[in-house]
Protein backbone atom coordinates (compact mmCIF):
# COMPACT_ATOMS: atom_id res chain seq x y z
CA UNK A 1 0.00 0.00 0.00
CA UNK A 2 1.35 3.35 -0.98
CA UNK A 3 1.15 6.04 1.95
CA UNK A 4 0.62 9.31 0.74
CA UNK A 5 1.14 12.44 2.92
CA UNK A 6 -0.95 15.88 2.31
CA UNK A 7 0.14 19.11 1.60
CA UNK A 8 -0.63 21.66 4.15
CA UNK A 9 -1.58 24.68 2.65
CA UNK A 10 0.06 27.84 3.80
CA UNK A 11 -1.37 30.10 7.03
CA UNK A 12 -4.52 32.17 5.57
CA UNK A 13 -5.76 34.83 7.95
CA UNK A 14 -8.42 33.76 10.75
CA UNK A 15 -11.41 35.75 12.17
CA UNK A 16 -10.87 36.53 15.35
CA UNK A 17 -14.87 37.46 16.32
CA UNK A 18 -15.70 40.42 13.61
CA UNK A 19 -12.02 41.38 13.18
CA UNK A 20 -9.89 39.74 10.44
CA UNK A 21 -6.32 39.70 10.92
CA UNK A 22 -3.05 38.75 8.93
CA UNK A 23 -1.29 34.83 9.51
CA UNK A 24 1.41 36.72 11.28
CA UNK A 25 0.92 38.91 14.46
CA UNK A 26 3.87 41.72 15.22
CA UNK A 27 4.81 41.77 18.11
CA UNK A 28 5.54 45.66 19.73
CA UNK A 29 6.93 44.87 23.16
CA UNK A 30 10.51 46.29 21.63
CA UNK A 31 8.86 49.23 20.59
CA UNK A 32 10.57 52.38 22.98
CA UNK A 33 12.80 49.55 24.48
CA UNK A 34 15.34 48.14 22.16
CA UNK A 35 13.84 49.97 18.90
CA UNK A 36 13.37 53.31 18.73
CA UNK A 37 10.45 55.42 17.27
CA UNK A 38 12.39 55.73 14.15
CA UNK A 39 13.45 52.15 14.19
CA UNK A 40 10.07 51.40 15.32
CA UNK A 41 8.60 53.57 12.06
CA UNK A 42 10.27 51.52 9.95
CA UNK A 43 9.49 48.08 11.15
CA UNK A 44 6.18 48.74 11.29
CA UNK A 45 6.16 50.39 7.31
CA UNK A 46 7.46 47.56 6.25
CA UNK A 47 5.42 45.02 8.18
CA UNK A 48 2.03 46.30 6.97
CA UNK A 49 3.51 46.93 3.11
CA UNK A 50 4.57 43.16 3.61
CA UNK A 51 1.08 42.22 4.02
CA UNK A 52 0.79 42.56 7.93
CA UNK A 53 -2.52 44.17 9.55
CA UNK A 54 -1.74 42.78 13.28
CA UNK A 55 -0.41 44.47 15.91
CA UNK A 56 -0.05 43.50 19.75
CA UNK A 57 1.33 45.92 22.29
CA UNK A 58 0.32 46.49 25.98
CA UNK A 59 0.22 49.49 28.57
CA UNK A 60 3.15 47.64 30.75
CA UNK A 61 5.23 47.85 27.63
CA UNK A 62 7.66 48.88 28.60
CA UNK A 63 7.49 49.79 32.31
CA UNK A 64 10.32 47.23 33.15
CA UNK A 65 13.13 49.36 31.12
CA UNK A 66 14.98 52.00 33.48
CA UNK A 67 13.65 55.28 32.94
CA UNK A 68 10.36 53.87 31.56
CA UNK A 69 7.09 54.24 33.17
CA UNK A 70 4.81 52.09 31.19
CA UNK A 71 2.83 53.24 27.50
CA UNK A 72 5.92 54.00 25.58
CA UNK A 73 4.99 51.13 22.77
CA UNK A 74 1.28 52.39 22.95
CA UNK A 75 2.63 55.73 22.44
CA UNK A 76 4.80 55.09 19.76
CA UNK A 77 2.12 52.89 17.73
CA UNK A 78 -0.31 55.37 18.56
CA UNK A 79 2.25 58.32 17.05
CA UNK A 80 2.87 56.02 13.98
CA UNK A 81 -0.63 55.44 13.43
CA UNK A 82 -1.21 59.25 13.11
CA UNK A 83 1.66 60.24 11.10
CA UNK A 84 0.82 57.37 8.38
CA UNK A 85 -2.96 57.86 8.94
CA UNK A 86 -3.63 54.75 8.45
CA UNK A 87 -5.58 53.59 11.50
CA UNK A 88 -8.50 51.84 9.67
CA UNK A 89 -6.22 49.63 7.84
CA UNK A 90 -4.66 47.72 11.17
CA UNK A 91 -5.58 45.34 14.04
CA UNK A 92 -5.07 46.80 16.67
CA UNK A 93 -4.66 44.71 19.89
CA UNK A 94 -3.52 45.89 23.92
CA UNK A 95 -3.85 44.50 26.87
CA UNK A 96 -4.92 45.33 30.61
CA UNK A 97 -3.93 44.56 33.89
CA UNK A 98 -0.20 44.29 34.33
CA UNK A 99 0.81 48.35 34.45
CA UNK A 100 2.61 49.58 37.34
CA UNK A 101 -0.12 52.43 38.06
CA UNK A 102 -3.34 50.05 36.80
CA UNK A 103 -2.89 46.39 38.20
CA UNK A 104 -5.85 44.27 38.39
CA UNK A 105 -8.66 43.98 36.40
CA UNK A 106 -11.50 45.39 38.80
CA UNK A 107 -13.94 47.19 36.68
CA UNK A 108 -12.36 50.66 38.16
CA UNK A 109 -9.38 49.99 36.61
CA UNK A 110 -10.55 48.55 33.30
CA UNK A 111 -12.11 51.71 33.12
CA UNK A 112 -9.53 54.15 34.11
CA UNK A 113 -6.55 52.19 32.09
CA UNK A 114 -8.57 51.53 28.40
CA UNK A 115 -8.96 55.72 28.37
CA UNK A 116 -5.05 56.16 29.03
CA UNK A 117 -4.40 53.48 26.22
CA UNK A 118 -6.65 55.43 23.98
CA UNK A 119 -4.70 58.28 24.38
CA UNK A 120 -1.45 57.03 24.15
CA UNK A 121 -3.35 55.20 20.57
CA UNK A 122 -4.21 58.57 19.66
CA UNK A 123 -7.72 56.65 18.71
CA UNK A 124 -11.02 56.43 19.93
CA UNK A 125 -11.07 52.16 19.62
CA UNK A 126 -9.22 49.24 20.57
CA UNK A 127 -9.90 46.80 18.17
CA UNK A 128 -8.70 43.60 20.13
CA UNK A 129 -8.58 44.42 24.50
CA UNK A 130 -6.78 41.48 26.41
CA UNK A 131 -7.39 41.30 30.00
CA UNK A 132 -3.46 40.84 30.35
CA UNK A 133 -3.44 38.30 33.66
CA UNK A 134 -6.13 36.92 35.37
CA UNK A 135 -7.20 38.35 38.54
CA UNK A 136 -8.52 35.62 40.31
CA UNK A 137 -9.40 37.95 43.48
CA UNK A 138 -12.20 39.39 40.77
CA UNK A 139 -14.86 37.95 40.24
CA UNK A 140 -15.15 36.79 36.26
CA UNK A 141 -18.68 38.53 36.03
CA UNK A 142 -16.72 42.03 37.34
CA UNK A 143 -14.15 42.47 34.49
CA UNK A 144 -16.65 40.60 31.67
CA UNK A 145 -19.33 43.15 32.13
CA UNK A 146 -16.70 46.38 32.53
CA UNK A 147 -15.55 45.08 29.36
CA UNK A 148 -18.93 44.74 28.15
CA UNK A 149 -19.32 48.12 28.40
CA UNK A 150 -16.51 49.57 27.07
CA UNK A 151 -17.69 47.40 23.86
CA UNK A 152 -21.35 49.09 23.98
CA UNK A 153 -19.78 51.90 24.35
CA UNK A 154 -17.54 51.64 21.12
CA UNK A 155 -14.00 52.06 22.90
CA UNK A 156 -13.28 48.30 22.27
CA UNK A 157 -14.72 45.81 19.38
CA UNK A 158 -13.41 42.58 20.18
CA UNK A 159 -12.42 41.52 23.92
CA UNK A 160 -9.51 38.29 24.24
CA UNK A 161 -7.60 36.62 27.67
CA UNK A 162 -4.10 35.79 28.29
CA UNK A 163 -2.53 34.11 30.91
CA UNK A 164 -5.18 32.69 32.76
CA UNK A 165 -6.45 29.17 33.42
CA UNK A 166 -8.50 26.52 31.74
CA UNK A 167 -10.68 26.82 34.32
CA UNK A 168 -10.96 30.58 34.86
CA UNK A 169 -11.33 30.99 30.72
CA UNK A 170 -14.46 28.28 30.73
CA UNK A 171 -16.02 30.42 33.61
CA UNK A 172 -15.54 33.63 32.10
CA UNK A 173 -17.22 32.22 28.80
CA UNK A 174 -19.80 30.02 30.26
CA UNK A 175 -20.73 34.06 32.41
CA UNK A 176 -20.49 35.34 28.70
CA UNK A 177 -22.88 33.05 27.46
CA UNK A 178 -25.40 33.48 29.94
CA UNK A 179 -25.58 36.72 30.68
CA UNK A 180 -25.65 38.08 26.81
CA UNK A 181 -22.27 40.39 27.56
CA UNK A 182 -18.82 40.37 25.58
CA UNK A 183 -17.37 36.93 25.03
CA UNK A 184 -13.30 36.22 24.68
CA UNK A 185 -13.09 35.39 21.18
CA UNK A 186 -9.21 35.20 21.60
CA UNK A 187 -6.94 33.70 23.52
CA UNK A 188 -3.07 34.57 24.09
CA UNK A 189 -1.11 31.79 25.62
CA UNK A 190 2.67 31.27 26.21
CA UNK A 191 3.21 28.57 23.56
CA UNK A 192 6.35 27.53 21.00
CA UNK A 193 8.14 24.79 19.93
CA UNK A 194 10.07 24.56 23.83
CA UNK A 195 7.17 25.39 25.28
CA UNK A 196 4.24 23.23 24.59
CA UNK A 197 2.59 22.38 27.84
CA UNK A 198 2.10 26.33 28.74
CA UNK A 199 -1.20 26.09 26.07
CA UNK A 200 -1.60 22.61 25.21
CA UNK A 201 -3.65 20.14 27.06
CA UNK A 202 -6.67 21.61 29.08
CA UNK A 203 -6.53 24.93 28.20
CA UNK A 204 -6.10 24.56 24.18
CA UNK A 205 -8.83 21.84 24.62
CA UNK A 206 -11.03 24.59 26.22
CA UNK A 207 -10.16 27.13 23.93
CA UNK A 208 -10.78 24.11 20.62
CA UNK A 209 -14.55 23.54 22.34
CA UNK A 210 -15.59 26.78 22.87
CA UNK A 211 -13.97 28.21 18.93
CA UNK A 212 -11.26 30.49 20.44
CA UNK A 213 -8.52 31.66 18.84
CA UNK A 214 -5.02 31.39 20.01
CA UNK A 215 -2.10 33.92 19.42
CA UNK A 216 0.84 32.77 20.82
CA UNK A 217 3.05 34.78 22.35
CA UNK A 218 6.68 34.09 22.85
CA UNK A 219 6.57 32.15 19.92
CA UNK A 220 10.32 32.43 19.14
CA UNK A 221 11.61 31.67 22.73
CA UNK A 222 12.80 35.27 23.16
CA UNK A 223 14.85 34.11 20.08
CA UNK A 224 16.25 30.73 20.81
CA UNK A 225 14.12 29.67 18.08
CA UNK A 226 15.43 32.12 15.48
CA UNK A 227 18.30 29.97 15.37
CA UNK A 228 21.18 32.41 16.11
CA UNK A 229 21.91 30.47 19.91
CA UNK A 230 24.36 27.66 19.45
CA UNK A 231 27.35 26.06 21.51
CA UNK A 232 29.69 28.04 22.07
CA UNK A 233 28.43 31.16 20.27
CA UNK A 234 27.23 34.70 21.74
CA UNK A 235 23.97 36.72 20.58
CA UNK A 236 24.43 40.33 22.08
CA UNK A 237 20.26 40.42 22.79
CA UNK A 238 18.22 41.93 25.75
CA UNK A 239 16.99 38.59 26.15
CA UNK A 240 20.12 36.78 25.13
CA UNK A 241 20.14 34.82 28.76
CA UNK A 242 16.86 33.02 28.80
CA UNK A 243 16.52 31.99 25.05
CA UNK A 244 20.09 30.64 25.51
CA UNK A 245 19.12 28.37 28.19
CA UNK A 246 17.34 26.56 25.56
CA UNK A 247 20.74 25.34 24.54
CA UNK A 248 21.17 23.42 27.89
CA UNK A 249 18.25 21.13 27.41
CA UNK A 250 18.41 18.13 25.40
CA UNK A 251 14.92 18.90 23.95
CA UNK A 252 16.26 22.32 22.73
CA UNK A 253 18.95 20.44 20.51
CA UNK A 254 16.62 18.12 19.27
CA UNK A 255 14.83 21.33 17.93
CA UNK A 256 17.35 23.06 16.37
CA UNK A 257 18.17 20.12 14.62
CA UNK A 258 14.84 19.36 13.59
CA UNK A 259 14.36 22.93 12.98
CA UNK A 260 17.33 23.04 10.62
CA UNK A 261 16.50 19.72 8.48
CA UNK A 262 13.59 21.33 7.66
CA UNK A 263 14.44 24.50 7.18
CA UNK A 264 17.08 23.13 4.77
CA UNK A 265 14.41 21.54 2.79
CA UNK A 266 12.37 24.94 2.03
CA UNK A 267 15.91 27.44 1.75
CA UNK A 268 13.92 28.67 4.70
CA UNK A 269 15.04 30.85 7.72
CA UNK A 270 14.68 28.85 10.83
CA UNK A 271 12.16 31.25 12.87
CA UNK A 272 10.14 30.92 9.64
CA UNK A 273 9.96 27.08 9.86
CA UNK A 274 9.18 27.48 13.61
CA UNK A 275 6.58 29.85 13.14
CA UNK A 276 4.93 27.56 10.56
CA UNK A 277 4.86 24.87 13.03
CA UNK A 278 2.89 26.94 15.05
CA UNK A 279 0.53 28.58 12.33
CA UNK A 280 -0.37 24.52 11.59
CA UNK A 281 -1.70 24.10 15.13
CA UNK A 282 -4.91 23.65 15.69
CA UNK A 283 -7.13 27.07 16.87
CA UNK A 284 -3.74 28.96 15.87
CA UNK A 285 -4.89 32.04 14.35
CA UNK A 286 -1.64 34.01 14.38
CA UNK A 287 1.74 33.54 16.40
CA UNK A 288 3.16 36.45 17.54
CA UNK A 289 6.93 37.88 16.70
CA UNK A 290 8.29 40.98 17.14
CA UNK A 291 10.98 42.80 15.03
CA UNK A 292 13.92 45.06 16.55
CA UNK A 293 15.21 45.30 13.24
CA UNK A 294 14.38 45.87 9.58
CA UNK A 295 16.92 42.67 8.88
CA UNK A 296 14.63 40.20 11.51
CA UNK A 297 11.34 41.15 9.18
CA UNK A 298 11.51 39.20 6.27
CA UNK A 299 12.41 35.76 7.84
CA UNK A 300 8.76 36.85 10.49
CA UNK A 301 6.39 37.49 6.88
CA UNK A 302 7.77 34.39 5.44
CA UNK A 303 5.44 32.20 7.30
CA UNK A 304 2.62 33.51 5.05
CA UNK A 305 4.23 31.96 2.29
CA UNK A 306 5.82 28.75 3.62
CA UNK A 307 3.69 25.23 3.67
CA UNK A 308 4.94 22.91 5.72
CA UNK A 309 3.91 18.89 5.32
CA UNK A 310 2.26 16.98 7.33
CA UNK A 311 5.64 14.91 7.92
CA UNK A 312 7.65 18.25 8.47
CA UNK A 313 4.70 19.30 11.05
CA UNK A 314 5.27 15.39 12.81
CA UNK A 315 8.72 15.24 12.53
CA UNK A 316 9.15 19.34 14.48
CA UNK A 317 6.56 17.68 16.73
CA UNK A 318 8.42 14.40 17.85
CA UNK A 319 11.68 16.67 18.47
CA UNK A 320 9.88 19.14 20.51
CA UNK A 321 8.01 16.55 23.15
Amino acid sequence: MTVTHAQSSAPTPKPLGSLSVSPLCLGGNVFGWTADEAESFAVLDAYVAGGGNFIDTADVYSAWVPGNKGGESETVIGNWMAARGNRDEVVIATKVGAHPDHKGLSAATIKTAVDLSLSRLRTDYIDLYYTHYDDESVEVGEFLTALDELVRAGKVREIAASNISAQRLQESLDFSDREGVARYVALQPHYNLVSRDTYEGELADVAARNGIAAVPYYALASGFLTGKYRPGGSVDSARSGKAAGHLETDRGRRVLQALDTVAAAHGAEVSTVALAWLAAQPTVAAPIASARTLAQLPALLAVTELALTDVEVALLTAASA
